[in-house]
Protein backbone atom coordinates (compact mmCIF):
# COMPACT_ATOMS: atom_id res chain seq x y z
CA UNK A 1 0.00 0.00 0.00
CA UNK A 2 1.69 3.76 -1.04
CA UNK A 3 1.67 5.89 1.64
CA UNK A 4 -0.18 8.57 -0.03
CA UNK A 5 -1.08 10.81 3.06
CA UNK A 6 1.08 9.47 5.95
CA UNK A 7 -0.38 10.36 9.05
CA UNK A 8 1.38 10.46 12.41
CA UNK A 9 4.61 12.13 13.47
CA UNK A 10 7.58 10.49 12.76
CA UNK A 11 10.61 11.29 15.06
CA UNK A 12 14.12 11.17 13.38
CA UNK A 13 16.88 10.61 15.61
CA UNK A 14 20.53 11.15 14.45
CA UNK A 15 23.80 9.45 15.97
CA UNK A 16 26.35 10.08 13.27
CA UNK A 17 27.67 7.66 10.86
CA UNK A 18 28.77 7.43 7.17
CA UNK A 19 25.50 8.69 6.47
CA UNK A 20 26.46 11.74 7.86
CA UNK A 21 30.01 12.37 6.92
CA UNK A 22 31.69 14.44 4.21
CA UNK A 23 34.62 13.96 1.97
CA UNK A 24 36.48 16.78 -0.20
CA UNK A 25 36.09 15.01 -3.69
CA UNK A 26 32.70 14.05 -4.44
CA UNK A 27 33.99 10.70 -5.79
CA UNK A 28 35.70 9.81 -2.34
CA UNK A 29 33.66 7.16 -0.76
CA UNK A 30 36.43 6.26 1.33
CA UNK A 31 38.37 9.05 2.36
CA UNK A 32 35.69 10.56 4.19
CA UNK A 33 34.72 12.07 8.05
CA UNK A 34 32.29 10.06 9.46
CA UNK A 35 29.21 12.08 11.41
CA UNK A 36 30.18 15.98 10.10
CA UNK A 37 26.38 16.82 9.50
CA UNK A 38 23.01 17.13 11.54
CA UNK A 39 20.15 15.30 11.52
CA UNK A 40 18.33 18.04 10.33
CA UNK A 41 20.33 18.59 7.32
CA UNK A 42 20.15 15.22 6.12
CA UNK A 43 16.56 15.27 6.26
CA UNK A 44 16.34 18.81 4.41
CA UNK A 45 18.32 16.91 2.07
CA UNK A 46 15.79 14.84 0.85
CA UNK A 47 12.62 17.06 -0.57
CA UNK A 48 10.18 13.78 -1.03
CA UNK A 49 10.07 13.75 2.98
CA UNK A 50 8.10 17.20 3.15
CA UNK A 51 5.52 14.82 2.76
CA UNK A 52 5.87 13.64 6.16
CA UNK A 53 4.90 15.46 10.06
CA UNK A 54 8.43 15.15 11.36
CA UNK A 55 11.05 16.02 13.81
CA UNK A 56 14.55 15.59 14.27
CA UNK A 57 16.39 15.20 16.98
CA UNK A 58 20.31 14.73 17.25
CA UNK A 59 21.43 12.27 20.05
CA UNK A 60 25.16 11.52 19.18
CA UNK A 61 27.51 12.32 16.35
CA UNK A 62 29.67 9.84 16.45
CA UNK A 63 31.61 7.02 13.63
CA UNK A 64 29.73 4.25 14.52
CA UNK A 65 32.99 2.20 14.97
CA UNK A 66 33.09 4.32 18.24
CA UNK A 67 29.76 3.41 19.78
CA UNK A 68 29.90 2.54 23.82
CA UNK A 69 27.18 1.75 26.30
CA UNK A 70 27.06 5.41 27.29
CA UNK A 71 25.44 5.84 24.27
CA UNK A 72 23.61 2.62 23.67
CA UNK A 73 21.64 3.53 27.18
CA UNK A 74 21.77 7.87 26.26
CA UNK A 75 19.44 6.47 23.04
CA UNK A 76 17.28 3.76 24.36
CA UNK A 77 16.01 6.36 27.02
CA UNK A 78 15.33 8.81 24.05
CA UNK A 79 13.84 6.12 22.06
CA UNK A 80 11.65 5.24 24.91
CA UNK A 81 10.53 8.76 25.92
CA UNK A 82 9.12 9.39 21.86
CA UNK A 83 7.53 5.93 22.09
CA UNK A 84 5.68 6.92 24.62
CA UNK A 85 4.82 9.99 22.95
CA UNK A 86 0.60 9.66 21.65
CA UNK A 87 1.34 11.75 18.78
CA UNK A 88 4.07 9.76 17.55
CA UNK A 89 3.67 6.93 15.41
CA UNK A 90 7.33 5.37 14.76
CA UNK A 91 11.02 6.66 14.98
CA UNK A 92 13.74 6.47 12.16
CA UNK A 93 17.43 6.32 13.98
CA UNK A 94 20.47 7.44 11.55
CA UNK A 95 23.63 5.35 12.17
CA UNK A 96 26.81 4.24 10.71
CA UNK A 97 27.05 0.66 9.29
CA UNK A 98 30.09 -0.58 11.35
CA UNK A 99 28.13 -1.15 14.81
CA UNK A 100 24.43 -0.68 13.48
CA UNK A 101 23.69 -4.72 14.07
CA UNK A 102 24.50 -4.35 17.69
CA UNK A 103 22.56 -1.45 18.38
CA UNK A 104 19.57 -2.76 16.72
CA UNK A 105 19.54 -6.16 18.47
CA UNK A 106 20.26 -4.02 21.53
CA UNK A 107 17.07 -1.77 21.24
CA UNK A 108 14.98 -4.79 20.46
CA UNK A 109 16.25 -6.55 23.36
CA UNK A 110 15.54 -3.83 25.91
CA UNK A 111 12.53 -2.03 23.93
CA UNK A 112 10.76 -4.58 21.70
CA UNK A 113 8.50 -1.61 20.19
CA UNK A 114 5.20 -2.33 19.58
CA UNK A 115 5.71 0.60 17.62
CA UNK A 116 8.57 0.93 14.41
CA UNK A 117 12.00 2.08 15.00
CA UNK A 118 13.63 2.28 12.04
CA UNK A 119 17.57 1.93 11.88
CA UNK A 120 19.20 3.46 8.36
CA UNK A 121 22.25 4.15 7.31
CA UNK A 122 24.71 4.41 4.03
CA UNK A 123 27.57 2.81 2.88
CA UNK A 124 28.59 6.08 0.97
CA UNK A 125 29.03 9.82 2.58
CA UNK A 126 26.53 12.73 1.82
CA UNK A 127 28.92 14.45 -0.22
CA UNK A 128 29.84 11.45 -2.69
CA UNK A 129 28.10 12.17 -6.37
CA UNK A 130 26.29 8.72 -5.72
CA UNK A 131 25.26 8.85 -1.97
CA UNK A 132 23.13 6.26 -0.82
CA UNK A 133 21.80 7.60 2.63
CA UNK A 134 19.29 9.92 0.93
CA UNK A 135 16.77 7.13 -0.42
CA UNK A 136 17.77 4.81 2.72
CA UNK A 137 16.26 7.59 5.18
CA UNK A 138 13.35 8.32 2.53
CA UNK A 139 13.01 4.19 2.73
CA UNK A 140 13.15 4.64 6.43
CA UNK A 141 10.96 6.90 7.22
CA UNK A 142 8.22 5.14 4.61
CA UNK A 143 8.25 2.05 6.86
CA UNK A 144 8.03 4.07 9.96
CA UNK A 145 5.13 5.80 8.70
CA UNK A 146 3.88 2.03 7.79
CA UNK A 147 0.57 1.17 10.09
CA UNK A 148 0.91 -2.22 10.76
CA UNK A 149 4.91 -1.99 11.18
CA UNK A 150 6.18 -2.61 14.59
CA UNK A 151 9.70 -3.65 16.33
CA UNK A 152 13.47 -2.82 15.85
CA UNK A 153 14.09 -2.66 12.15
CA UNK A 154 16.91 -2.24 9.76
CA UNK A 155 16.35 -0.52 6.32
CA UNK A 156 18.97 -0.44 3.63
CA UNK A 157 19.24 -0.63 -0.03
CA UNK A 158 15.25 -1.30 -0.34
CA UNK A 159 15.73 -4.08 1.98
CA UNK A 160 13.34 -4.27 5.94
CA UNK A 161 15.51 -6.67 8.14
CA UNK A 162 14.91 -7.91 11.27
CA UNK A 163 17.16 -7.02 14.12
CA UNK A 164 18.00 -10.16 15.46
CA UNK A 165 19.56 -11.52 12.24
CA UNK A 166 21.13 -8.95 10.08
CA UNK A 167 24.22 -8.72 9.87
CA UNK A 168 26.63 -6.42 7.44
CA UNK A 169 28.43 -9.15 5.57
CA UNK A 170 30.22 -7.40 2.97
CA UNK A 171 32.61 -4.23 3.61
CA UNK A 172 32.18 -1.41 0.87
CA UNK A 173 29.00 -2.40 -1.66
CA UNK A 174 26.00 -0.27 -0.92
CA UNK A 175 23.87 -3.54 -0.10
CA UNK A 176 26.02 -4.77 2.71
CA UNK A 177 23.32 -6.19 4.72
CA UNK A 178 21.99 -9.10 4.97
CA UNK A 179 19.36 -11.61 6.76
CA UNK A 180 20.96 -14.75 7.89
CA UNK A 181 18.62 -17.45 7.13
CA UNK A 182 16.81 -15.70 4.71
CA UNK A 183 14.95 -13.79 7.40
CA UNK A 184 13.91 -10.99 5.61
CA UNK A 185 10.98 -8.83 7.26
CA UNK A 186 10.00 -6.90 3.92
CA UNK A 187 11.24 -5.00 0.84
CA UNK A 188 10.29 -1.10 -0.25
CA UNK A 189 9.82 -0.62 -3.81
CA UNK A 190 9.19 2.82 -5.02
CA UNK A 191 7.57 4.06 -1.93
CA UNK A 192 5.40 0.61 -1.35
CA UNK A 193 6.32 -1.41 1.72
CA UNK A 194 5.80 -5.14 -0.03
CA UNK A 195 6.13 -6.97 3.47
CA UNK A 196 7.67 -10.44 3.00
CA UNK A 197 8.34 -11.93 6.19
CA UNK A 198 6.70 -11.48 9.79
CA UNK A 199 7.52 -7.89 11.84
CA UNK A 200 9.90 -8.86 15.07
CA UNK A 201 8.71 -9.91 17.97
CA UNK A 202 10.43 -10.00 21.70
CA UNK A 203 9.38 -9.53 25.17
CA UNK A 204 11.22 -6.74 26.30
CA UNK A 205 13.58 -6.27 29.48
CA UNK A 206 12.81 -3.02 29.97
CA UNK A 207 14.73 0.35 31.04
CA UNK A 208 15.20 -1.07 34.40
CA UNK A 209 17.69 -3.28 33.19
CA UNK A 210 20.19 -1.01 31.75
CA UNK A 211 19.39 1.62 34.33
CA UNK A 212 22.98 2.00 36.41
CA UNK A 213 25.78 3.74 35.29
CA UNK A 214 27.56 2.33 31.82
CA UNK A 215 30.74 2.44 33.39
CA UNK A 216 29.99 0.19 35.86
CA UNK A 217 28.30 -2.65 33.43
CA UNK A 218 29.86 -6.38 33.53
CA UNK A 219 32.59 -6.55 31.25
CA UNK A 220 31.80 -9.34 28.35
CA UNK A 221 34.60 -9.96 25.54
CA UNK A 222 34.70 -11.99 22.41
CA UNK A 223 37.36 -14.79 22.17
CA UNK A 224 38.04 -16.54 18.54
CA UNK A 225 38.88 -19.97 17.65
CA UNK A 226 41.22 -20.20 14.93
CA UNK A 227 44.04 -22.68 13.80
CA UNK A 228 46.30 -22.73 16.94
CA UNK A 229 44.52 -20.88 18.75
CA UNK A 230 45.38 -20.96 22.67
CA UNK A 231 43.19 -20.54 25.98
CA UNK A 232 45.86 -17.88 26.69
CA UNK A 233 43.91 -14.55 25.90
CA UNK A 234 40.81 -16.06 27.80
CA UNK A 235 43.23 -16.42 31.38
CA UNK A 236 44.10 -12.96 30.88
CA UNK A 237 40.96 -11.53 30.47
CA UNK A 238 40.08 -13.47 33.59
CA UNK A 239 42.75 -12.41 35.42
CA UNK A 240 42.15 -8.73 34.14
CA UNK A 241 38.00 -9.28 35.53
CA UNK A 242 35.83 -9.74 32.76
CA UNK A 243 32.32 -10.81 33.73
CA UNK A 244 31.27 -12.71 30.70
CA UNK A 245 33.21 -14.37 27.71
CA UNK A 246 31.20 -14.99 24.31
CA UNK A 247 33.58 -18.01 22.48
CA UNK A 248 33.13 -17.54 18.40
CA UNK A 249 33.77 -20.95 17.75
CA UNK A 250 34.70 -22.51 14.12
CA UNK A 251 31.11 -24.68 12.56
CA UNK A 252 28.78 -25.70 15.27
CA UNK A 253 30.76 -23.71 18.13
CA UNK A 254 33.91 -25.93 18.09
CA UNK A 255 36.59 -25.19 20.51
CA UNK A 256 40.11 -25.68 20.86
CA UNK A 257 41.44 -28.33 23.01
CA UNK A 258 42.82 -25.37 24.98
CA UNK A 259 40.71 -22.61 24.50
CA UNK A 260 37.61 -24.66 26.12
CA UNK A 261 39.98 -25.48 28.48
CA UNK A 262 40.44 -22.34 29.23
CA UNK A 263 37.00 -21.51 29.13
CA UNK A 264 35.99 -24.31 31.69
CA UNK A 265 38.53 -22.52 33.90
CA UNK A 266 36.92 -19.63 33.79
CA UNK A 267 33.57 -20.99 34.11
CA UNK A 268 34.32 -22.82 37.15
CA UNK A 269 35.59 -19.46 38.40
CA UNK A 270 32.24 -17.71 38.18
CA UNK A 271 32.38 -16.44 34.48
CA UNK A 272 29.65 -16.61 32.10
CA UNK A 273 30.87 -18.47 29.07
CA UNK A 274 29.09 -19.02 26.02
CA UNK A 275 29.56 -20.45 22.56
CA UNK A 276 28.52 -19.12 19.46
CA UNK A 277 29.61 -19.37 15.30
CA UNK A 278 31.94 -17.36 13.51
CA UNK A 279 30.22 -18.57 10.55
CA UNK A 280 28.03 -15.97 8.97
CA UNK A 281 24.66 -17.67 9.55
CA UNK A 282 23.25 -20.76 11.44
CA UNK A 283 23.17 -21.73 15.04
CA UNK A 284 25.02 -23.47 17.48
CA UNK A 285 23.32 -26.21 19.26
CA UNK A 286 23.47 -27.07 22.64
CA UNK A 287 24.73 -30.94 22.87
CA UNK A 288 25.47 -32.67 26.04
CA UNK A 289 28.54 -32.11 28.16
CA UNK A 290 29.17 -28.86 25.37
CA UNK A 291 29.33 -25.29 26.92
CA UNK A 292 26.12 -23.01 26.80
CA UNK A 293 25.42 -22.35 23.02
CA UNK A 294 24.77 -19.00 22.06
CA UNK A 295 21.70 -20.11 19.46
CA UNK A 296 21.44 -18.70 16.17
CA UNK A 297 22.86 -14.85 17.85
CA UNK A 298 25.96 -14.17 16.02
CA UNK A 299 28.98 -13.44 18.43
CA UNK A 300 28.53 -9.85 18.53
CA UNK A 301 24.62 -10.57 19.48
CA UNK A 302 25.11 -12.88 21.92
CA UNK A 303 27.63 -10.61 23.40
CA UNK A 304 24.80 -8.47 23.75
CA UNK A 305 22.23 -10.67 25.29
CA UNK A 306 24.93 -12.27 28.06
CA UNK A 307 25.61 -8.42 28.79
CA UNK A 308 22.20 -8.22 28.96
CA UNK A 309 21.10 -11.07 31.36
CA UNK A 310 24.53 -10.17 33.66
CA UNK A 311 22.64 -6.78 34.27
CA UNK A 312 19.71 -8.81 35.14
CA UNK A 313 21.65 -10.45 38.17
Amino acid sequence: MKLQTPSGRIVVLGTGGTIAGTAADAHDAVGYVAAQLGVEQLVSAVPALAAFELEARQIAQLDSKDMDHATWQRLALAVDEQLRRPEVSGLVVTHGTDTLEETAYFLHRVLAPAKPVVLTAAMRPASAVSADGPLNLHDAVHVAATPEARGVLVVLGGRVHDATQVRKAHSYRVDAFESADGALVARVEEGRVRRVGAWPEAEALGLARIQRPAAQWPRVEIVLNHAGASGRLVRLLQADGVAGLVAAGTGNGTLSQDLEAALREAQAAGVAVWRSTRCDAGPVFDLPGTLPAAGALSPVKARIALLLELLGR
